[in-house]
C-alpha cells in the first residue's frame, strides 16, 4: 500500500487510544455530480482485504489514492487498487447472451477522497493495534482459551474492531467478546481463520527467498495435496515441501500443470524400452536437465539426454521394422 508522510511530522507512535467521542462523525455521501462519470473502484484495506465500490465525481479517482468509503455501520479508509469507468465494464452480449447491458454498480460507494488528517488518524489506529493484540491475548489467557491472536484491525471511525485468530478447534469466545467490548468500548468482530489465511495476511518470505505467493500475487488459495508432490518427483519430507504456514506450498499446485505437460515427453519410470543398447529399464529422469537414467539387463546404468533417447528409440523401431 502507499506510505503517505504523516502530516506535520508527527510520528503517531504511542498515541493514546482516543475516546469514542473523538471518533470522526459520519459524513453524508454526496450525490452524483452533474456530468460525472461513474467508476467501479477496487479498494484495498489492511491484510489484503479488498472490496468494490461505486464512485461518482467530477475528477476520476486514480490508483493509490486514499479514499473514505461506506463500511459496516460506518466508514472506513482504504487505498485505490484499481479503477475502471463503469461504461468500460458493459457487456456486449457476451456476459450472459442477453444482449448489451451495463454492469450494475456496487451497492456501497466511495464517499470522498481522504484528507491528510484522515490518513493521519488511520496511521495512529494502526499503531494502536499492537496494544489491541497484546490486550486481547491477556484476555484470552484469562479465559483459558486455546487460540492464537494473529492480527487486529480498527475500522477508521472506531465503530468496529476486528480481531483475527487461529485455533485447532472451534472456540467459545462469547465471554471474551463481552470483556473486549467493555475494554475497547466498540463493537467486536472475532474471526477464526486458517493458517494459510494467517500467512496471507501477515506476509513473509518463502523457501525461495521471495515474498510468499499467497501474499504477493495469488488471488485465491486452492487445496494442495501430497499427490501433487509425488507427480513432480519431489521429496515427500514435509520439511522440504511445506511453506511458512506449515502446510504444503502453493507452488505445488500452480506448477503442477507445467510438470504434467512436461512429463508427457518422458517415458514412464519403470517401463522397459528398446534403445540402441537393446532393452533397458527407465530408472528416473530429470525434468530440468532433460536427461533420462537407464539400466540395462546386466545392471549397467547410463544417463543420456532426452533428445538422444528419442533418436535411439526411433532407430530401434526402424531397425525392427526392417527385420520384419
Amino acid at each position: 500500500p502507499p506510505h503517505p508522510a504523516r502530516p506535520g511530522g508527527e510520528s503517531g507512535n504511542g498515541a493514546a487510544t482516543p475516546s469514542p467521542a473523538a471518533s470522526p462523525g459520519p459524513v453524508a455521501s454526496p450525490g452524483p455530480a452533474a456530468g460525472a462519470a461513474s467508476q467501479v473502484i477496487e479498494v484495498q484495506f489492511k491484510g489484503l482485504r479488498s472490496d468494490f465500490f461505486a464512485f461518482n465525481g467530477a475528477a476520476p479517482l486514480t490508483e493509490r489514492e486514499y479514499v473514505v468509503v461506506e463500511a459496516d455501520r460506518g466508514q472506513d479508509i482504504g487505498w485505490v487498487k484499481r479503477a475502471a469507468a463503469a461504461r468500460d465494464l458493459a457487456c456486449g452480449g457476451g456476459c450472459d447472451s442477453v444482449g448489451e447491458r451495463a454492469v450494475p454498480l456496487p451497492s456501497r460507494r466511495v464517499i470522498r477522497r481522504a484528507a491528510p488528517a484522515d490518513v493521519l488518524r488511520l496511521l495512529q489506529l494502526r499503531d494502536q493495534e499492537l496494544e489491541v493484540r497484546r490486550r486481547t491475548r491477556e484476555l484470552a489467557a484469562k479465559h483459558r482459551l486455546r487460540m492464537k491472536v494473529s492480527e487486529a484491525e480498527w475500522q477508521w471511525d472506531r465503530n468496529k474492531l476486528t480481531v483475527y485468530f487461529t485455533a485447532e478447534k472451534r472456540v467459545d469466545f462469547r465471554a471474551l467478546v463481552r470483556d473486549m467490548a467493555r475494554s475497547f468500548r466498540t463493537r467486536i468482530d472475532l474471526r477464526q481463520i486458517g493458517v494459510r489465511d494467517e500467512a496471507r495476511r501477515l506476509g513473509g518470505l518463502g523457501r525461495c527467498r521471495r515474498e510468499l505467493c499467497c501474499r504477493s500475487w495469488l488471488t485465491s488459495i486452492e487445496p494442495v495435496t501430497l499427490q501433487l508432490a509425488k507427480d513432480q518427483g519431489l521429496s515427500l519430507n514435509p520439511s522440504q515441501i511445506s511453506g511458512a504456514c506449515g502446510r504444503l506450498m502453493n507452488c505445488l499446485r500452480y506448477e503442477h500443470a507445467v510438470y504434467a505437460q512436461a512429463r508427457k515427453r518422458f517415458p514412464p519410470v519403470g517401463r522397459t524400452i528398446r534403445t540402441a543398447n537393446g532393452r533397458e529399464n527407465v530408472k528416473s529422469w530429470d525434468l530440468f536437465e532433460e536427461t533420462v537414467s537407464l539400466e540395462a539387463r546386466d545392471g549397467e546404468t547410463r544417463t543420456i539426454p532426452l533428445a538422444q533417447l528419442q533418436d535411439e528409440r526411433r532407430e530401434a523401431r526402424r531397425a525392427e521394422l526392417d527385420r520384419n
